[in-house]
């Protein structure tokens, strides 16, 4: 990335709590440029996403960027949520009213391939959910593949936690993850081995609630939910944020520790579908082809997150 330029990125999600950080995060830095947010079935129904990803957006005061809905549907396998997680909405705690923002009239498919398309090469894919979106726009026009900058993916990993091999949002439509490893684009990849490390702790939430604008607010009431859905179902005392560390690290990449790796994603086994194969000892001799990030820099993550909900303040303040 270029010292003093915006790193352009696109934000393809389901909203989902870490998803919607992931978004304040990204429109609350200086150093990033929110081409677009597109959104996918996958912690919940893309009606539920997408009417998520714009409440988000209103919190955050951002009207000009625009949202636009994606693929409801994996592109073989039947859809799966995950309202245990996540709550019936997707987005459960804070109570929020309806969006008064529409999406845009494009599907995020073509919306994806537009900007690419008319772009210098100089935008990063940021994937935070499934990758159905992101493969379907690679299939209808392959010439977005030399216009990509870098795909940054929530992930995978060495280990799963939606099923003891695959990681949620591979697992959801690891068909699509596939051809997405397979792209030749360059990737680096925010496994659950780089975000289980993400975690909010104590310190960090009474950090944000001394934050007095809405949008800390909201980040606070997301947190208390998410806490008690990773505690009752994962055992995890701290929950951890994983889809943020994708913008962090595109804001700075060197929040995280990478190592280029061989990963091929599973799409036949009966109990390892939607498994990342991470060859961290390179122990098939394949090429390397994605950038696996491992080690996080906490304190760095964080003061990024606190320092942009801080700044909220002026978006209220002007209103």
């Amino acid at each position: 990335m270029l010292e003093n330029k915006k790193r352009k990125i696109i934000l393809d999600c389901d909203p989902g709590h870490d998803d919607a950080i992931a978004i304040l995060l990204a429109a609350g830095n200086p150093n990033i440029e929110l081409v677009g947010i597109t959104t996918v079935a996958g912690n919940a129904e893309i009606e539920k996403t997408t009417t998520n990803a714009l409440q988000v957006c209103e919190i955050a005061g951002v009207y000009d960027i625009p949202v636009l809905q994606g693929a409801g549907q994996p592109l073989v396998r039947k859809r799966e949520t995950a309202p245990d997680i996540h709550g019936d909405s997707g987005m459960d705690g804070p109570e929020l009213p309806a969006p008064t923002r529409t999406i845009g009239e494009e599907h995020a498919v073509d919306f994806i391939i537009r900007e690419l398309m008319e772009s210098d090469g100089d935008i990063t894919l940021v994937p935070t959910g499934p990758l159905t979106n992101i493969a379907m726009a690679m299939r209808r026009e392959p010439a977005i593949l030399s216009k990509i900058q870098e795909i940054v993916i929530m992930g995978g990993g060495t280990f799963g936690n939606w099923t003891p091999a695959a990681e949620f949002n591979i697992y959801v439509d690891a068909d699509a993850a596939k051809v997405v490893f397979e792209s030749g684009v360059p990737i680096t990849m925010m496994g659950l081995d780089l975000t289980h490390q993400a975690l909010a702790t104590e310190e960090v939430c009474a950090r944000i609630e001394t934050i007095e604008n809405p949008a800390a607010k909201f980040v606070s009431e997301l947190l208390v939910f998410f806490r008690k859905t990773y505690l009752e179902f994962f055992g995890f005392e701290h929950p951890p944020v994983h889809d943020v560390c994708c913008v962090a690290y595109c804001i700075d990449p060197s929040v995280v520790e990478t190592q280029k790796v061989r990963v091929d994603v599973e799409t036949k086994g009966e109990l390892t579908y939607g498994m990342t194969l991470v060859d961290v000892h390179g122990v098939t001799g394949l090429e390397p082809n994605v950038n696996v990030a491992m080690q996080l820099d906490h304190a760095k993550f964080w003061d990024m997150v606190v320092n942009a909900l801080e700044s909220y303040q002026d978006v209220y303040n002007a209103k």
